[in-house]
């Protein structure tokens, strides 16, 4: 993974700008010696947004951006002057994006289509001076307001693909493969496990124009949810889709229980994968006959549709894509995806298996910096006047 550009978990430490402090200042000038207050506003501080961009798909360009920090507010100063606003920060992430607070592990926000703007740490308010407090009673204040304080957060960023059809199986149950037959995606294979080390996507052409979208992952292995092969990592990934695409080798002992040790693994990641539309692929079937098929067809599971392939000489994709496209408009299947989708994505993330993430994917805690550009504040210096040539 050290040498691949497809990026899909980051942190990140956020801080908003300060608002700046109004100013304390009475007009002393020739020819008008009571001149009252004058002291401007301070300038608002900048804010930090998150905002959904189509031209990025992983989060390569924050890799190495460890710290966003937004322009604090101005001062304000004599003779009414407001201060500079600070200027407001704008992350670009990829569509799918999800992020949680890395100290509690709270769900904070999701980023879902292509301009959508989400407020993540608001700026600090400027501090009003001394001219808004005059008053009939009050005409000469001798008071301003300090500016709000700035918000920090330290953030995870996650890249849950969208796609409609995620592919669950072993290693080497013939993934890629099936997905470089049924679209242009070219993702590596190759006759050994663990071939497919990042997420791919592709486009899967239908009848009359139409299409969906597959996303195949690394295979997992039993124990993934301890830690063995590359663990779960990348389940994140068929979070989103609204039918799960389970595949097993035809050459398997026992097809029915490979699929069930799949299904616990997800049940382990988040049970709520388990309301998902399933879909059984038995793959590699150019090495049965016929009669083998219908000798296997027996001993598996009734609750769902199966389908017998084989991607090398085409054999059962064209009735895969029919058994998929119903699926995925099937009325429950619609309902079903308006009811969880709240559900999976509001899911806080387990702190308990935090430190084992960050492990996995070469995270090292972010080091604080100290903050150069705030200016210190004089106490002592609560009037100022301006004086006219005489030195008045």
């Amino acid at each position: 993974m050290a040498e691949s550009n497809f990026v899909d978990y980051v942190k990140i430490y956020c801080r908003s700008g300060k608002g700046g402090r109004g100013s304390m200042h009475l007009r002393h000038v020739k020819y008008n010696p009571n001149g009252g207050p004058d002291g401007g506003d301070g300038g608002h501080g900048g804010s930090i947004y998150l905002r959904g961009n189509h031209n990025y798909w992983t989060l390569l360009h924050l890799k190495f951006q460890r710290h966003v920090f937004a322009e604090h507010g101005g001062n304000g100063g004599r003779d009414k002057c407001h201060g500079k606003d600070g200027k407001d920060i704008y992350i670009d992430v990829p569509c799918g994006t999800v992020v949680y607070n890395a100290e509690t592990g709270k769900y904070v926000c999701d980023v879902t289509y292509d301009g959508q703007e989400v407020l993540l740490l608001k700026g600090g308010r400027g501090g009003l001076g001394n001219f808004q407090f005059r008053s009939a009673t009050n005409q000469a204040p001798r008071y301003a307001q300090p500016g709000e304080p700035m918000e920090e957060m330290t953030i995870i960023l996650e890249l849950k693909l969208l796609a409609d059809v995620g592919l669950v199986g072993f290693p080497n149950a013939g993934k890629s493969t099936l997905l470089s037959a049924v679209s242009s995606a070219r993702p590596k294979i190759a006759n050994y496990p663990f071939t497919t080390l990042e997420p791919s996507l592709g486009i899967v052409d239908y009848r009359d124009h139409k299409s969906f979208v597959m996303a195949d992952i690394p295979g997992i292995i039993e124990g993934a949810s301890e830690g063995k092969g590359l663990g779960l990592r990348f389940l994140r990934h068929i979070e989103r889709n609204s039918l799960l695409l389970f595949m097993v080798p035809g050459d398997t002992d026992d097809i029915k229980k490979e699929y069930e040790v799949l299904l616990n693994e997800l049940r382990q990641f988040n049970p709520d994968m388990l309301d998902k539309h399933r879909v059984l692929a038995v793959t590699k079937c150019d090495l049965l006959d016929d009669e083998l098929c219908e000798m296997l067809k027996e001993g598996l599971p009734d609750d769902m549709p199966v389908v017998f392939i084989s991607s090398v000489t085409g054999k059962g994709i064209a009735e895969l894509k029919d058994v998929l496209w119903q699926e995925l408009n099937a009325e429950s299947n619609k309902l079903q995806g308006i009811v969880s989708e709240d559900v999976i994505v509001h899911r806080d993330k387990d702190m308990s298996r935090f430190a084992a993430e960050l492990a996995a994917e070469g995270e090292d805690e972010i080091e604080f910096i100290d903050d150069d550009d705030i200016e210190d504040i004089d106490e002592l210096d609560d009037f100022e006047y301006e004086e006219d040539g005489d030195g008045k």
